[in-house]
């Protein structure tokens, strides 16, 4: 019967600390799933690559930012408990990504657009670097023994899900509203909604009870009176915040983004797929993906959790540029038979008083893709005949059908199967390797180095060596970004195998 409720116990335990958890990523990554959408509004729209690299450069000052974060509140963490600690995040993460929401565009106030999403950015930054240690933190200090990484690991499916629900949000509200509305207002919706969930989050979590590790340790006056000093300070247990973040948190983080981000920037931009069918590929192979977070987080029990996360960076390493060549050739139209019989082009003047015609032109392959270049040119006075200096946008999309969708559904599939291998384990082994009066501290800093520094800047990099590339001239540009995730992980394979044993665990520093 005791079992029974310690079962029943830990489970309260696991949706508390979930559900908040699961919030603020949402709310982190409904910037970077409307990267696209935001750098036409917050920054000068005359050249297009420079709003977007700047777009990406402002989502991965949110991950630059998170290891001060994580210092800041793992200190309070191990100073006042880890409770406390991660509902001020959770209450500072929901309302920076409801301000977003509320900013005015570049058209109407200027450069102090771009400022302030930038500050908001860093707050969401410094939240989410105290919110992911203290709940893993307090997760495993619930868990029975021997159970750590089963009971971590669905913490570790809240990220994904969080990025699957701000997918789902996206797509709804793309639904409901028309193509107008989502450009002009909707996109605003997925950040305002945020304050709902943080505020149910809030109402569950103020209700939990503090982590029966750090009570027993608060009650036997064994807490830490200053955490960074010790975490720190301390020699020896330095070379284990060392070990974990280049042994594994380094290799786990460029890992986990470039399956969720990179996967998502290239259809969009590399291969011009069709934005809905982008998000939609993605959100089917992150639901079949996450339930391998808790098979891979429960198997590292058996087996331990250090080969467990380095064959998904040895996988990674060997497989990429065959991944994502076979990505591109998916979409690549230069290759596939077109049904030129079936091409259409529809011209539609506008309405009112902005004069212009949107010419779309729709061309049909044999295998099922289609692409639409859809242009818009101004209608000259008298209806004179246009000249070029005429042309207002052009955007070029394409589609994809039957086999070739359930393909590169597969493809990003096997890219998520790498994350849970990585991830699913990552947060039993950070938490185990560092004394309970140090823990919130000393593991999240090397996990936000991990995923803020080198996985956050991910994107930026990869999209700035592959543009480099296509300047060059290089023919398969669009797989150098890919160097940046290999090179890290094959760094953090090696020093991961060669260092990291089952047993490395700090000693308590009395």
């Amino acid at each position: 019967m005791q079992e029974q409720v310690s079962k029943k116990g830990i489970w309260k335990v696991i949706g508390a600390s979930s559900l908040g958890t699961l919030i603020e990523w949402y709310d982190f990554f409904i910037f970077g799933s409307l990267s696209i959408v935001i750098s036409t509004k917050f920054f000068p729209s005359d050249n297009p690559t420079a709003a977007f690299l700047s777009t990406l450069a402002t989502f991965a000052a949110g991950f630059v930012v998170r290891p001060f974060g994580a210092l800041f509140f793992g200190r309070l963490g191990d100073l006042i408990g880890r409770k406390y600690t991660f509902m001020v995040t959770l209450m500072l993460m929901g309302g920076a990504t409801f301000l977003i929401g509320c900013i005015p565009s570049y058209d109407s106030i200027g450069f102090l657009a771009p400022f302030l999403v930038l500050i908001l950015r860093l707050l969401q930054g410094l939240a989410l670097g105290g919110e992911y240690g203290g709940a893993a933190t307090y997760v495993a200090e619930h868990a029975p023994k021997g159970e750590r990484g089963y009971w971590t690991s669905w913490i570790q499916t809240t990220a994904t899900f969080g990025l699957f629900i701000s997918l789902v949000v996206i797509l709804l509200t793309k639904f409901f509203l028309t193509d107008a509305q989502f450009d002009n207002w909707g996109w605003r919706v997925p950040f305002l909604l945020s304050i709902l969930m943080v505020y149910v989050s809030y109402l569950i979590r103020k209700n939990m009870d503090e982590s029966p590790e750090f009570k027993k340790a608060k009650a036997e006056g064994k807490t830490s009176t200053n955490p960074l000093k010790e975490s720190f300070g301390n020699k020896y247990n330095l070379k284990f915040v060392l070990l974990a973040l280049f042994g594994a948190a380094m290799g786990q983080g460029v890992v986990w983004y470039t399956g969720q981000f990179y996967s998502m920037s290239y259809m969009k931009t590399v291969m011009f797929l069709d934005s809905d069918q982008a998000d939609m590929i993605l959100g089917i192979a992150l639901l079949f993906g996450t339930p391998f977070f808790v098979v891979f987080g429960k198997l590292s029990d058996k087996v331990g959790r250090k080969w467990v996360m380095l064959t998904g960076m040895l996988l990674a390493v060997l497989t990429y540029r065959p991944i994502y060549q076979a990505m591109y050739d998916i979409a690549d139209t230069s290759k596939k038979q077109e049904l030129v019989e079936k091409n259409t082009t529809i011209t539609a003047p506008s309405e009112g008083d902005d004069q212009h015609e949107t010419i779309t032109t729709t061309k049909y392959y044999f295998d099922g893709t289609y692409t639409k270049t859809e242009q818009q040119k101004k209608i000259a006075p008298n209806n004179e005949i246009q000249t070029e200096d005429a042309h207002l946008s052009s955007k070029f999309s394409v589609f994809l059908h039957g086999s070739n969708y359930v393909k590169l559904i597969a493809l990003i599939f096997i890219q998520i199967i790498y994350i849970t291998l990585v991830y699913g384990p990552i947060a039993a082994f950070l938490v185990e390797i560092f004394p309970v009066k140090i823990r919130y501290t000393s593991m999240s800093l090397p996990y936000h180095i991990g995923n803020g520094i080198f996985g956050g800047l991910l994107p930026a990099v990869s999209t700035y060596l592959a543009t480099n590339a296509k300047t060059s001239g290089d023919p398969t540009f669009y797989l150098e970004g890919l160097w940046y995730p290999i090179i890290i992980s094959a760094v953090c394979f090696v020093i991961g195998a060669l260092y990291i044993n089952k047993n490395m665990v700090a000693k308590d520093l009395d």
